[in-house]
């Protein structure tokens, strides 16, 4: 929805949040502004002038910042005045990774229940989803990764075929990588006994029998060749819902952390139609039945040009290097999984591309000016995708963008100076960054190493360039930063569970790092770092009101923050209402 910038807009919407606005005067001198934001305490992100009382907003820029009084003389007869009445404001929210359009489809179109589902809850899910479904395929989710380690389910495949009727059900479990599915699904996607998966993807037997348990580990490149896809129609309303929901937290910068042509389509079209609410940028991936990347460079090209638009950039793309580090052993580690055995064939994980694979294409794109980001879960998989690009900074030279390991879960400590060395990021989820189901699943596979989980504050200490994002809807129910925030200051789970435990307090950070990370650092990630992710003269009137004053509040307050208004390009794009 576009807002506009009338006065009639600008005041009810600012009524609604509270917060009160008047009516335009004439005064001389400077360019009047078409909006005028003063009496707040606003944090700017910019240390040489790090709050300010008042901005001036004119043409969607940041026109003037200052204190109340400097600024009266950018009002004239048309300029909309926001009065904040001492709130905090400061620079929106930029979510480095995430899967915007996946989770707008999901909220949407899929059969949906709460990571913590039971079987008893998921049985009477799945019948109602199946009572009103009028497609063969119904896909919904997500089953925890320690689902059938808490549940003692003897054919996962039986228990489902059970309560599908004649559907085929795809169930995505709470990291995205996993599928449990039923036997009418394995007919259709053609697996049997005799099934030889491709490179990556593995098949779970019954139990002494080399028939499919309906489990099926990294295989979601496999199974969206055979499933059909959604319609341009419903891509189009998931990612419109997907940035509504994104506003309301006051994000208004997004990266797509794995978009097909079809997500990245959906983006276009809204914005042809509808104007984006948000920066998008998209991190391409092509997959094929056999294999989770087709790196056919000159398809890339295609989609990156065809696409690109002023606020959608289209110059990054996705590479999966390995899996993640739960039950399913596809994270590639250095040291074996602790519940492993030296002969088990995954007691390392495994390498999704080979090393002189990943060393081309890695070379290539960087050479031609792509940004990459790379799923790195394991410390395996870090060390591999750093010497890759290492070689490529070699043969193309330093200038090249910014790279990105997205999750950088374990990192070993001679990978850590290199981050920095290579102008590399590491691309964090502080979103799952404290005691839960999932970082218990995490710890009993890895075992002691998983203390070491998500070090930031040594990455920090190593003057690394540290993103964030959600990977919503992987893991977690919606991308809503500030329990985020606050976990990556506390390590405590933010939602009043587990009380007294942390996950590595000792790599806690502060506030202002924290949000580095969640506003200029993720204008970087973005490509513009120069146009947002803080409020000086020059750059887009990119800005959030929050209902308290982060800097008052002690830390485990922070994830109860509600946004109260989020400005994107000078324009009001969402308000809270009473």
């Amino acid at each position: 929805m576009r807002f506009s910038r009338s006065r009639l807009a600008v005041a009810s919407l600012a009524c609604l949040a509270g917060i009160s606005t008047l009516s335009p005067i004439t005064l001389a001198a400077s360019p009047a502004a078409d909006l005028l934001i003063v009496n707040g305490r606003i944090y700017t992100q910019n240390p040489e002038q790090a709050w300010v009382e008042a901005i001036a907003i004119r043409d969607g820029k940041i026109e003037a910042v200052g204190s109340t009084e400097q600024l009266q003389s950018r009002r004239g007869d048309k300029t909309q005045l926001i009065d904040l009445g001492g709130k905090m404001a400061m620079p929106s929210i930029n979510e480095a990774h995430s899967h915007p359009v996946w989770g707008g489809l999901k909220h949407l179109f899929q059969c949906n229940f709460p990571f913590t589902v039971t079987p008893d809850v998921l049985a009477n899910t799945l019948k109602a989803c199946v009572a009103r479904s009028e497609t063969l395929w119904i896909q919904g989710g997500q089953w925890d990764s320690d689902f059938f380690k808490t549940h003692k389910i003897a054919s996962p495949r039986a228990w489902l075929d059970a309560v599908s009727g004649d559907k085929a059900i795809v169930l995505t479990d709470d990291t995205g990588h996993n599928a449990w599915v039923n036997s009418k699904a394995l007919g259709l996607l053609q697996i049997d006994a005799n099934f030889t998966p491709p490179s990556g993807m593995t098949v779970k037997h019954e139990l002494d029998s080399r028939e499919p348990n309906g489990v099926l580990v990294e295989a979601n490149s496999y199974i969206r060749s055979f499933v059909p896809d959604w319609t341009d129609d419903q891509y189009l309303k998931a990612a419109r819902y997907a940035i509504q929901e994104s506003n309301q937290f006051g994000i208004t910068g997004l990266k797509d952390a794995d978009a097909s042509e079809a997500v990245v389509r959906s983006y276009y079209n809204l914005a042809k139609q509808e104007g984006l609410n948000a920066h998008i940028a998209t991190a391409i991936r092509i997959s094929g039945k056999d294999s989770k990347h087709v790196f056919d460079f000159a398809e890339i090209d295609r989609i990156s040009k065809q696409y690109a638009l002023p606020d959608l950039k289209t110059n990054y793309v996705k590479i999966y290097t390995d899996g993640v580090p739960t039950a399913a052993h596809t994270a590639a580690m250095l040291e074996p999984y602790a519940d492993t055995h030296q002969d088990d064939p995954l007691s390392l994980g495994a390498l999704v591309v080979p090393e002189n694979e990943l060393d081309r294409v890695v070379s290539h794109l960087d050479a031609a000016g792509y940004g990459l980001k790379m799923h790195t879960a394991g410390d395996r998989a870090i060390r591999v995708a750093l010497n890759a690009i290492e070689k490529a900074r070699n043969a193309n030279g330093p200038q090249g963008l910014m790279h990105e390991l997205a999750h950088s879960e374990f990192v070993d400590d001679q990978d850590k100076p290199r981050f920095k060395a290579l102008n590399v990021a590491a691309d964090f989820s502080p979103y799952i960054w404290y005691p839960s189901g999932l970082t218990d699943a995490i710890s009993s596979v890895v075992g002691e190493r998983s203390r070491n989980m998500f070090q930031a504050r040594m990455l920090l200490d190593h003057d690394a360039t540290i993103i964030a994002g959600s990977d919503w809807p992987s893991g977690v129910k919606d991308n809503n930063p500030w329990p985020a925030i606050e976990a990556l200051m506390t390590r405590a789970n933010p939602f009043g569970q587990r009380q007294g435990e942390q996950l590595g307090a000792e790599q806690a950070l502060n506030l202002t790092e924290a949000l580095q990370i969640f506003t200029q650092n993720g204008a970087k990630a973005l490509g513009r770092e120069t146009e947002t992710g803080s409020l000086e003269t020059g750059k887009s009137a990119d800005l959030i009101v929050l209902d308290r004053d982060l800097f008052k509040i002690e830390p485990s307050e922070i994830s109860d923050t509600k946004v109260l208004m989020t400005i994107f390009q000078g324009r009001l794009v969402y308000t809270a209402t009473k």
